[in-house]
């Protein structure tokens, strides 16, 4: 970006708010007066500890961009003062914006209330809790202009982390890809750049319980990844408990893998293959032992008649499987563009 800016910060003794980006100038202009070319979607659960250092680094990092923003808070439900803390920003900075909601939705919600509210020519996604860099957003919007419609964060290092967290996060993105047909990258969180075409995209998809980097990558655009160190919490407590990350990957699973449904079909015919074997073995074992076993017939028989329901629980299976992709409304192909 070759733009000049001049920045001034103006204080409101009022409320003590900081108006930032007041007479910012370019090369052509004032630049609210200009669309809107970055967003940056912040989901917010009780926050209230770090809401004023994430505007303020975010602010900073924005200004040195050079182009018109917003910040949109997206408030999921907070109990404590961070909408009211968000409000009080909005007051002194234009930029900032917030969507308040009327009860927690979730954190997947949330970050598609914030798509579909943001009006930039690229979307950037980053949590309230300064875990992961907003420094990073300069060579994230550096590669967007490169060409990538998706710039994702992969994390190389994980401070202030239990190692039970680790081992499952880790445990989880790996089982998540041998599981799903689609390259989900590991070690990536929801820190990531979309373009306005991909965002457009995801908010076409109807599906409720929605795990938003599983639909990215779904959607297959050109993506790279920008490696970082993920930080401590700046403050607060982390709102992903293991409940929390059980249900993020019960539906990431669920939305992208039909394989488990699989599972007891192909449980049936292993068990059908083993109760044959067991049954041609009962009829020839007399042959050499001279006796029946009324155990191995037994065993056999309930062998048999399991593996035929698995059998046909694992084909209900597949049907279910199939009305479930169709009831998800997901489109059949997606187009990048068109050349005639």
């Amino acid at each position: 970006m070759n733009t000049t800016l001049r920045q001034s910060r103006d204080v409101h003794a009022a409320d003590g708010a900081v108006a930032s980006d007041c007479s910012c100038q370019t090369a052509s202009g004032d630049i609210w007066s200009s669309p809107v070319r970055i967003s940056v979607v912040i989901p917010v659960f009780n926050e209230e500890a770090v809401i004023r250092a994430t505007y303020e680094r975010l602010t900073a990092v924005m200004q040195s961009v050079g182009v018109r923003y917003e910040l949109i808070f997206v408030n999921d439900g907070s109990s404590d003062a961070s909408a009211s803390m968000i409000v009080d920003l909005a007051k002194g900075d234009q930029a900032v914006k917030l969507l308040n909601f009327s009860r927690n939705f979730g954190h997947q919600i949330a970050i598609s209330a914030g798509m579909d509210h943001a009006m930039g020519d690229a979307v950037i996604v980053i949590d309230a809790d300064l875990q992961d860099p907003p420094e990073l957003i300069p060579d994230m919007i550096k590669r967007w202009e490169e060409g990538f419609d998706v710039v994702y964060a992969k994390r190389v290092l994980r401070h202030g982390e239990t190692w039970f967290k680790r081992f499952t996060a880790a445990a989880f993105y790996r089982a998540l890809r041998a599981l799903t047909e689609i390259d989900i990258p590991v070690d990536t969180g929801d820190f990531r750049l979309i373009d306005r075409k991909v965002c457009d995209v995801l908010r076409m998809l109807p599906e409720h319980s929605r795990f938003v980097r599983g639909l990215v990558a779904w959607s297959g655009f050109r993506q790279c990844a920008i490696e970082y160190v993920r930080q401590p919490r700046f403050a607060g407590e982390t709102k992903y408990p293991l409940k929390r990350m059980l249900r993020l990957a019960f539906d990431a699973i669920t939305s992208f893998s039909e394989k488990p449904l699989r599972w007891t079909l192909y449980a049936g015919l292993i068990t059908f293959g083993l109760s044959v074997c067991a049954l041609i073995a009962f009829l020839i074992a007399p042959i050499f032992t001279h006796r029946w076993s009324v155990v191995a017939l037994v065993l056999a028989s309930g062998g048999l008649l399991n593996s035929m329901v698995l059998v046909g629980l694992g084909i209900v299976g597949q049907y279910l499987g199939r009305l479930y992709d169709e009831a998800r409304g997901r489109p059949l192909y997606i187009l990048d563009h068109t050349k005639s």
